[in-house]
């Protein structure tokens, strides 16, 4: 079995540095896995986006997922093709936190992404329609009921909506949690994954 590929997503005004905590936690768990971290292809002064939040609003929030696509697209392939997995997505797993979590449930919200499965920490569903998802593709859903950033509610929210297009979803909140990854959200990734990408867990 060729090896496995997790791309970790970051929030805005980070980098795919930030992110290097949680592949350190999952790697145990998905010990045939790669993982790439990369940054988001917009910058900021504090570091890079996937999409502008000067003047967001609920509205205009889904044109500039819609917007961020074709870079999101473009970065993803260049990573997935360096693994050789282009005609393999389904060792490919998306994990996203934040703005990286609403751009990881619109790859699989609109098909363009048929990986193995997507993990968002802390996002919301932000996609417009049309939508296409792959039914093979699973989602888990992580986020702290403390998050004051993006409120927990977005999940249950993204849950709703991802089940209504036949999507597998699970949604874990988190107690006193807030908008952070924790070593507990961790370990349900791991766990959701490695079946997924047919490694074996020792998690509990």
């Amino acid at each position: 079995m060729s090896p496995s590929l997790v791309i970790l997503l970051h929030g805005v005004n980070a980098d795919g540095a930030d992110l290097a905590p949680l592949a350190d936690m999952l790697r145990p768990a998905l010990p045939g896995a790669n993982f790439a971290a990369p940054d988001a292809p917009f910058p900021t002064p504090f570091g890079f986006q996937w999409f502008s939040l000067d003047g967001i609003t609920a509205q205009n929030r889904l044109q500039r997922v819609v917007e961020a696509r074709a870079a999101f697209d473009a970065l993803l392939s260049r990573i997935v093709e360096a693994h050789g997995l282009a005609a393999n997505p389904r060792r490919v797993a998306l994990v996203g936190f934040s703005q990286g979590a609403i751009m990881a449930l619109d790859a699989l919200a609109t098909g363009r992404w048929p990986v193995a499965g997507v993990v968002a920490f802390s996002g919301r569903f932000s996609s417009p329609p049309p939508y296409a998802p792959s039914l093979q593709t699973p989602a888990l859903l992580v986020h702290g009921d403390a998050d004051d950033v993006i409120p927990w509610s977005e999940s249950r929210d993204a849950e709703e909506a991802l089940k209504k297009l036949g999507v597998s979803t699970r949604l874990r909140v988190l107690a006193g949690v807030d908008h952070c990854v924790t070593p507990e959200g961790a370990d349900l990734a791991a766990n959701f994954l490695a079946p997924l990408l047919g490694e074996e867990t020792g998690t509990s």
